[in-house]
């Protein structure tokens, strides 16, 4: 059986290590090449090395949309997306006879997947990758506002007054610049796809949070950073060392 090497563009550790099961499990001729969390690691590699047999690819990464990583580098391997995208999008997909993992990924939507991958021809899986790449372009707007349920009303909170999010307990807050926490139901995942890479960082598994709401960034033990914010956090919050470098630059160049 013949190997196939792909690599894995996620920036979410534990969907990494969920797909990377998966795939030894139900396609051990795979050969996990490695793994990317940036759009700029993602364009370095491709650049500098042969290009593998297919890329699994998280449609929204921490510096950016993925289709940005097309924009620099010519991609001429299949392309399998993973999203946590809404209905709306996910209806386009469909009317699209575009294929995609929708998360949590599950090892029956793998297989499906890989089963489709086989039955097309090379033009046919460079044509759904390039209606997917031009689908994400035309839909890729940012939230300015968000809808949270507060005592039984839905209230608009604009994204500007956001200083960060914190999850915990599987329980989502918002925290404004006012120190006023609001629970908003959804992952810190989704709302990473639907906030704009140049004001909002993913900084760990708990937090995102805003560039605005930064007060100062302290060196921290074993090369991470601890960040500060203008307003109280439930807990510290440490930029690992694998993301300070994503981390500096998103805060140089937003």
């Amino acid at each position: 059986m013949d190997t196939m090497k792909v690599i894995i563009i996620e920036d979410e550790p534990a969907a990494v290590r969920n797909l990377k099961a998966i795939l030894s499990e139900v396609a051990p001729e795979i050969s996990v090449l490695c793994a990317l969390d940036s759009v700029a690691a993602s364009v370095d590699y491709l650049k500098n090395n042969p290009q593998p047999d297919l890329v699994f690819l998280d449609i929204h990464l921490a510096d950016g949309a993925s289709f940005l990583i097309f924009n620099q580098v010519k991609v001429c391997c299949p392309v399998i997306f993973t999203t946590a995208y809404d209905k709306y999008a996910l209806d386009a997909f469909k009317v699209n006879s575009i294929d995609y993992l929708l998360k949590p990924i599950e090892p029956s939507n793998v297989i499906r997947a890989l089963d489709k991958l086989k039955q097309l021809t090379k033009t046919d899986w460079s044509h759904t990758s390039e209606k997917i790449i031009r689908l994400l372009k035309d839909n890729h707007k940012y939230a300015r506002t968000l809808l949270v349920e507060f005592r039984d009303k839905l209230t608009p909170v604009a994204v500007g007054d956001i200083a960060y999010f914190y999850t915990k307990d599987d329980v989502t807050l918002l925290c404004s610049f006012e120190n006023r926490e609001r629970m908003i139901d959804k992952t810190l995942e989704t709302l990473i796809g639907k906030l704009d890479p140049s004001e909002f960082f993913r900084a760990n598994r708990q937090f995102i949070i805003s560039h605005s709401a930064i007060d100062e960034v302290v060196v921290w033990f074993g090369n991470r950073l601890l960040v500060k914010l203008k307003v109280p956090t439930p807990e510290r919050i440490i930029i690992s060392k694998a993301r300070v470098s994503l981390f500096k630059n998103w805060l140089v160049n937003g």
